[in-house]
């Protein structure tokens, strides 16, 4: 399995000069098992999914959750807004379609999600979902402001999971056993530890908070992301070197499980 990361942002992109050697966009990592040429599953549609390819897209987007900086790109996408995507939307809540339209709809923006061209649809999250090639496994997990799901890929005899907005310390059971002795988890890393209070009040973790989670999963790797968006390319370097059996997320990177 192959996940190529299209934007490693949280919260809002982060453009200019001092951010470009790690990128700007926000959330967005294509999914390539084996055998693939083309990623049949994207996980969340921050601004990164601008750069998704090929064009038109045909499979499944599985979002996290509904804040900005994770669907913000969707609209924007040439592979997605294509009169010949064929695209599942997966999206966290009872009624997904009108929980989107509340964010993609006039007066927040000039069209609704049906607005989209190419073919649309739109699923509840939670619980298993298999496709040709890989397997997805949902459960809702603790973070501010809305329903917040993990996923867990299951392909290729290997296991991800996609944990991009998520504070293991306020207790996560359900998200734990998602990611029981998996492979990879690919985590929320935005704080610093000294920076712990601002997590808890966000609903994020810090690089520790992330690394203990980990442990406790009995995960055989961690890869953290969703850097915060004021720290430069200066300041995530010296985050990485402070912690150097640690993998952080740089904008552009394909890593192979």
């Amino acid at each position: 399995m192959r996940l190529h990361f299209l934007g490693v942002r949280g919260s809002t992109p982060a453009p200019g000069a001092e951010f470009t050697r790690w990128g700007g966009h926000t959330s967005c990592v294509a999914v390539l098992p084996d055998g693939y040429a083309a990623p049949p599953l994207v996980l969340d549609a921050g601004t990164g999914i601008r750069n998704l390819a090929p064009v038109p897209f045909r499979g499944v987007i599985a979002l996290s959750h509904l804040h900005w900086d994770h669907v913000q790109g969707l609209p924007f996408s040439r592979a997605v807004d294509h009169p010949e995507a064929s695209v599942e939307l997966i999206v966290p809540g009872a009624q997904p379609l009108a929980l989107l339209t509340r964010a993609f709809s006039p007066p927040h923006f000039p069209i609704e999600p049906g607005g989209l061209r190419g073919a649309v649809s739109v699923t509840s999250s939670g619980g298993s979902h298999e496709y040709d090639g890989f397997e997805l496994i949902q459960a809702e997990v603790t973070h501010k402001g809305g329903i917040t799901v993990g996923t867990r890929v299951e392909c290729d005899g290997v296991a991800v999971v996609y944990l991009p907005d998520h504070a293991p310390q306020l207790g996560s059971a359900a998200a734990e056993e998602l990611c029981r002795g998996a492979d990879l988890i690919v985590h929320d890393g935005q704080f610093r530890p000294e920076e712990q209070a601002l997590a808890d009040d966000y609903g994020h973790a810090t690089v520790t908070d992330a690394l203990a989670f980990a442990e406790r999963c009995g995960a055989r790797g961690l890869l953290l992301t969703h850097h915060a968006p004021g720290r430069t390319d200066d300041q995530l370097d010296a985050v990485a070197k402070e912690w150097p059996d640690v993998r952080f997320a740089r904008e552009g990177d394909v890593v192979t499980v």
